[in-house]
């Protein structure tokens, strides 16, 4: 498997302000979907980790807009592991129209026990998928 993962987005109309232009948080729920689709491709999925008491949380996010998205577009989303460790992974996450990036972002996600809420070694499926 590898670490990086692509997914095309359109924009519709609820993705947007009132003045036909991606609303900022709608990137990062454009970017959860394409690290949500990057796990599939591992065979896993979230309802799946939710019944092995495996939450997934956001745990640190750094992003930077560029330039805006319009309603109808077509946009790439992409996600690449950058760094591992026991409980956390780091994605370094793009938005791009054609050639063009409209926003990028490092996010943090933290591997949990979803009763305890405390730090939780990944799934040996996550980790196997990882090293192929």
């Amino acid at each position: 498997m590898s670490l990086a993962f692509s997914l095309p987005v359109r924009v519709y109309m609820e993705d947007t302000d009132a003045g036909g232009i991606v609303y900022y948080v709608n990137y990062l729920k454009f970017m959860e979907r394409s690290r949500s689709e990057w796990l599939r491709k591992l065979g896993l999925d979230q309802q799946t980790l939710l019944d092995e008491s495996t939450q997934l949380v956001v745990y640190r996010l750094a992003c930077h807009y560029a330039k805006p998205a319009r309603l109808d577009e077509s946009l790439i989303v992409t996600a690449r592991v950058i760094e591992t460790d026991r409980c956390r992974v780091t994605f370094e996450q793009r938005v791009e129209r054609g050639e063009e990036l409209l926003c990028s972002a490092t996010v943090e996600i933290a591997c949990l026990d979803a009763k305890r809420l405390r730090p939780k070694a990944w799934p040996a499926a996550f980790q196997a998928g990882l090293m192929t």
